[in-house]
């Protein structure tokens, strides 16, 4: 039976074009599973001819591209900290887990050194020819006043800025800004997490294209059409992406199975070591979710380095849209200085009431100005960035595979359709380029 048949097989016109079938499945199916997952990333800025033409197909901005994640950097980021980064906690813990009290200390040294030069500059700014009548006596009087004060003032004002840095800063907003700014970021933090997924999603697509092969070759000789190849091609496309696409993610839940071992695996030669036969378990959950201990820690990474920064947190908190709390929270802190009867009376003679008044803004705004400075030093964000990543390293460990799963889950579901719908496209065509090139020169 089994020789009738591949005698069968080999008499048949279109054996050896058959026999292509399966390796070129494979590789066409491995090369346009790559060119999808490229697609998912790249390019990061729309590349094409745009178009002033509303609800254009993909919500792209005319004929071209741009990758899926970046384009919806914006969504996906949202998506993100509604269904994880909410529940790590909030941004009040880790904005305390920074130690305020240190970083009032590190921002006030910052800024004593340069105080006289900042009066000056608030002063000749309001009124130059004012601040050039003050004696030199009184002025250093001034400057003693405002270095006495200023480690208290500050100490208080940062402290304070702590406390109400839930009503100060949106974390959500400051998130979804950051990445929508940086696009590129969002992009390298999904290849860092899920760097391994995207490699087994385009590695198990060649298998998959070869188990689909040897069955679309099955099919020609019961069904000896030329329409199939390119037909079944495209079903493959959609059936290999989704198949890939559901095995890094699923099962959520693990799933333990009991199966006899005979052997074990080494990543040095021979890599095959045979065992007694015993009992081994085999944990049947996507690949995404049994990383989860590992992912931790690099995604830990990303979120201490380049989200939850302090740099990012003030700069929210200064210059957000809830900025006009924080300068009504300064002015408390700050007006200080100017209530000390040396500085009040020597200004409200020289510049009138009004123009005090005004002055006192000038103060807040140089005062953020010199602030930030310090704020934005490497060495400051660094070393707070080590005070709050094993808080969120070990938070992301303990949420459940269905919680944990959402790091890397967003950015395929957001277009998943679209991923699966250009496999079945290119599949089509790769299956049509092989029937020109393969069967036809043999029909013919």
């Amino acid at each position: 039976m089994g020789a009738s048949l591949w005698q069968t097989l080999i008499e048949h016109p279109e054996f050896i074009a058959m026999l292509t079938i399966p390796p070129v499945t494979a590789f066409v199916t491995w090369v346009h599973v790559w060119m999808a997952l490229k697609m998912l990333f790249y390019p990061i800025k729309f590349w094409g001819i745009r178009l002033p033409i509303r609800n254009l197909p993909f919500g792209l901005p005319g004929i071209g591209w741009q990758g899926i994640v970046p384009r919806k950097a914006g969504k996906i980021s949202g998506v993100i900290v509604d269904q994880t980064l909410s529940k790590l906690g909030s941004l009040d813990e880790f904005f305390q887990a920074m130690e305020p009290e240190e970083m009032a200390e590190f921002i006030t040294k910052a800024v004593d050194e340069n105080l006289d030069y900042l009066i000056d500059e608030i002063m000749k700014e309001r009124s130059d020819a004012l601040w050039g009548r003050v004696p030199y006596a009184v002025k250093r009087r001034i400057y003693a006043h405002a270095h006495q004060e200023l480690p208290k003032i500050m100490k208080a004002l940062v402290v304070d800025l702590t406390y109400n840095v839930e009503d100060l800063v949106d974390m959500r907003e400051m998130i979804v800004r950051t990445m929508e700014n940086d696009r590129r970021l969002m992009v390298e933090m999904f290849l860092k997490v899920g760097q391994k997924e995207i490699n087994f999603i385009w590695h198990i697509s060649a298998l998959i294209g070869l188990i689909f092969g040897i069955i679309q070759m099955g099919i020609f000789i019961v069904v000896p059409q030329h329409w199939t190849v390119p037909f079944f091609a495209a079903i493959w496309g959609v059936l290999t992406n989704w198949i890939a696409i559901w095995m890094v993610f699923n099962p959520v839940e693990p799933n333990y199975i009991r199966y006899p071992k005979f052997f074990k695996t080494s990543k040095s030669f021979p890599f095959i070591i045979p065992q007694l036969p015993h009992m081994g378990t085999y944990n049947f959950q996507g690949g995404f979710m049994k990383r989860q201990e590992e992912v931790s820690t690099v995604f830990a990474e990303i979120v201490v380095k380049d989200l939850v920064t302090l740099e990012n947190i003030m700069n929210e908190m200064m210059f957000g849209a809830r900025s006009d709390k924080t300068r009504e929270l300064m002015k408390n802190h700050l007006y200080e200085i100017l209530e000390s009867p040396l500085v009040s009376t020597t200004l409200k003679v020289g510049l009138g009431r009004r123009e005090f008044g005004q002055l006192k803004n000038t103060i807040i705004d140089k005062s953020i100005d010199a602030t930030m400075v310090p704020i934005r030093d490497p060495s400051l964000n660094a070393s707070r960035a080590s005070k709050i990543f094993g808080l969120f390293r070990d938070r992301i460990r303990a949420l459940s595979p269905s919680e944990f799963q959402n790091l890397l889950r967003p950015a395929f579901r957001e277009d998943e359709l679209t991923l699966i719908i250009l496999g079945g496209i290119t599949g089509f065509l790769a299956g049509w380029l092989h029937l020109v090139l393969v069967f036809f020169p043999v029909a013919g």
